[in-house]
């Protein structure tokens, strides 16, 4: 049983005096917008007037995003840095980053910009009206391609008619969490991790805050099509069997249909002799039927490869140095 820490209660108005802010930052070949997000977010945290750190974590970057970090880390004590020994994705880079914070709000952003840290403000006055989770609904996606503004919305769709958990459509991974809801993040031991499933997963009182997406400042995105792809289907299995399910129903029209052709066949031989079977019709029976086949063991192959990697029980990420943090 995954248990939260103590809080006030929902309905008490909470105070950002005396509190800390911990703005983490998963990195990977982010060298040409770092000093940009830089001085965008310390600008809006000195305007907001909390206590805060800067926690990012170097997923295996190829170029000088390490360099820029810790050149950045030595300007501004408060930021910290996490690099880790590869690259273990996003994902898994923003866990590492959750299991370092120590602000009483957490707050994931992405350092392209495409996550406005002007919304900061409003995500911890909701926190402060009794709002444990204040997430960005993207409201406007001009800036992001058609085709990635379709593929988005037919995903929402289908997670959310598959999976349990309710998605909030076109919420990312930005957003202001208290302390007791990132507890019980850090609880949760799976590898395949699908972290807006999981801000969804874990409950807790949490209210949305619209926003317009704007385009990337700097540099492009390391998320090709393929990749988002690979994500999408990872987002559903870890939250859904519907996929491995429908094969059983799969199974049984077929079987029901069979019964049905056989009937027929018996029929059709009683009242009008024996027929010949035809090779083309025949071909192409078998053709479908081991088509289904495949597609229900590549079904049945996703849930397993996901089974062997959790039973491994390697650790999510492995850290090379940390720049900042207390020993």
């Amino acid at each position: 049983m995954v248990q939260s820490s103590a809080s006030a209660p929902a309905s008490a108005r909470r105070s950002r005096a005396g509190k800390r802010l911990s703005i983490v930052a998963p990195c990977f070949n982010e060298q040409e917008v770092l000093d940009l997000f830089f001085a965008r977010i310390e600008d809006e945290l000195a305007k907001i007037g909390v206590d805060y750190e800067i926690v990012c974590v170097n997923d295996g970057s190829r170029d000088h995003t390490l360099a820029v970090l810790l050149r950045q880390h030595q300007r501004n004590p408060k930021i910290k840095v996490i690099n880790l020994a590869r690259n273990f994705g996003k994902e898994t880079a923003l866990s590492a980053g959750l299991d370092a914070a120590s602000g009483d709000m957490v707050v994931p952003i992405d350092c392209d910009l495409q996550d406005p840290p002007e919304l900061i403000g409003q995500f911890i006055d909701a926190w402060e009206n009794g709002a444990d989770v204040a997430y960005g609904v993207r409201v406007d996606r001009s800036a992001d391609s058609f085709l990635k503004r379709l593929t988005a919305q037919g995903f929402y769709r289908a997670f959310n008619r598959m999976s349990d958990v309710d998605l909030p459509y076109n919420a990312g991974d930005y957003r202001l969490m208290d302390r007791r809801v990132v507890e019980v993040l850090r609880q949760l031991p799976e590898r395949n991790r699908f972290m807006k499933g999981l801000f969804a997963w874990v409950g807790f009182r949490q209210e949305a805050i619209p926003y317009a997406r704007p385009e990337r400042a700097a540099g492009t995105s390391s998320f090709r099509y393929w990749k988002l792809w690979n994500f999408a289907l990872d987002g559903i299995t870890s939250f859904s069997t519907a996929p491995i399910r429908v094969w059983s129903y799969v199974g049984l029209i077929a079987g029901v249909l069979a019964v049905g052709v056989a009937g027929l066949i018996v029929l059709r031989t009683l009242f009008f002799g024996r027929d010949v079977p035809g090779y083309p019709s025949l071909m192409v029976v078998i053709l479908m039927s081991f088509g289904l086949q495949m597609l229900a063991i590549g079904a049945l192959g996703e849930y397993v490869a996901r089974i062997y990697q959790e039973v491994k029980g390697r650790p999510l990420y492995v850290v090379m140095d940390r720049h900042g943090f207390d020993q």
